[in-house]
């Protein structure tokens, strides 16, 4: 089982690059067990989603 130090590498890592399979199942199943781990998961979703809000709404200006 992944650590949780290991976790948000993968977290950071999926933002630039797709996870491969077994990088993905591992992540999946120590979320689903961490609570803390998928807060954090959560807020980075939260936060790349609020920067390409910004993104788009500075191409509209």
């Amino acid at each position: 089982m992944l650590k949780c130090r290991e976790v948000s590498f993968l977290l950071s890592e999926a933002q630039d690059r797709p996870l491969s399979m077994s990088e993905a199942l591992q992540l999946r199943l120590h979320l689903f067990m961490c609570k803390k781990c998928s807060n954090f998961s959560h807020q980075l979703k939260v936060i790349r989603l609020a920067c390409q809000k910004k993104a788009n709404d500075e191409d509209l200006h």
